[in-house]
């Protein structure tokens, strides 16, 4: 299971965040300092707000309106990525053998395993690839970011994340089977896959749209940055559609795949925790500021969690 770099490098992320999660829901506490620490490592916006934080972790808060570096960090990491791989399938080039020596260093599979690349893995770069400039667009044109602010160390996790996760779409490349060309390696879950990924990227949307337009005018003119309580669309049935969505997002992925990568599941691990923490984050904090805030709303999951 845990026989590869990537693996153990996505496991021990979800662990990280399994823990993280668990200790938030269960409301269990550190000792002395270590909570401070661990809360404004884990909270960011409006759901550090409430926390009371000594002068000297203020020096580590980054805008979240810097969010959008991830995105536009990832378009042009991951663009490149394709970019190689088109050319690799196209004018069947060798992909570059600084790229070929990172795959080696997480997988410590032999230069052989990347000389024809699976449908799979092309679909999922294209995937990932417009799921990073949407969400850049939407950071830039449709979300209306408060004065919130993230942790320093979550600004520097954000931009090393894409990175990462590109590579590790290339690494599956190694424990697919390779069976004829790639007309002949189309089957039915890229299809599904694919379409999962498009309803799920157009919750996503949706979900931030509805929280943009809480802030806004019929004209769109910003009219206030107040946090209001969201309503309208699955806001009805959990407080962060938006993370429900970008999980839905990894798992379509996934599906692309034939759901049958132990990588990609520990990935989908990793995003499943890692929303749910934020969600949980931010449920509580609906619940606190809110009276009237709807008892049957979940967090994250509809009717579950």
């Amino acid at each position: 299971m845990l026989d590869t770099i990537v693996n153990v490098i996505w496991f021990l992320l979800a662990l990280c965040f399994i823990t993280a999660f668990f200790l938030c829901k269960f409301s269990l506490k550190l000792p002395g300092s270590l909570e401070h620490v661990f809360q404004d490592l884990i909270r960011y916006g409006k759901t550090k707000e409430d926390i009371k934080r000594p002068n000297w972790q203020l020096v580590f808060d980054v805008s979240k309106r810097c969010f959008y570096h991830f995105y536009a960090a990832s378009v042009m990491w991951n663009g490149l990525l394709l970019l190689f791989s088109i050319r690799s399938v196209v004018m069947n080039e060798a992909l570059p053998d600084w790229l070929i020596d990172a795959l080696w260093c997480l997988t410590g599979r032999p230069r052989v395993a990347w000389k024809e690349l699976h449908l799979s893995i092309l679909l999922l770069q294209v995937l990932l690839w417009v799921h990073s400039l949407r969400r850049l667009l939407e950071c830039l044109f449709v979300s209306v970011f408060s004065n919130g602010v993230i942790h320093v160390v979550q600004y520097a996790f954000g931009l090393g994340y894409y990175v990462l996760l590109g590579l590790t779409v290339l690494s599956i490349n190694a424990s697919l089977p390779q069976s004829g060309s790639l007309f002949d390696q189309f089957t039915w879950h890229h299809v599904i896959g694919t379409l999962l990924f498009i309803w799920a990227s157009f919750l996503q949307n949706w979900s931030l749209s509805l929280l943009a337009k809480m802030r806004t005018d019929s004209s769109g003119k910003v009219e206030t940055l107040a946090h209001k309580m969201p309503c309208g669309g699955w806001f009805e049935l959990v407080s962060c559609p938006h993370y429900l969505a970008e999980l839905l997002i990894y798992v379509s992925m996934s599906v692309c795949c034939g759901c049958s990568s132990l990588t990609w599941w520990l990935v989908v691990l990793y995003v499943l925790f890692n929303q749910a923490l934020a969600a949980q984050l931010c449920h509580d904090y609906y619940r606190s500021k809110f009276e009237m805030y709807p008892r049957q709303r979940k967090a994250f999951i509809p009717f579950v969690l």
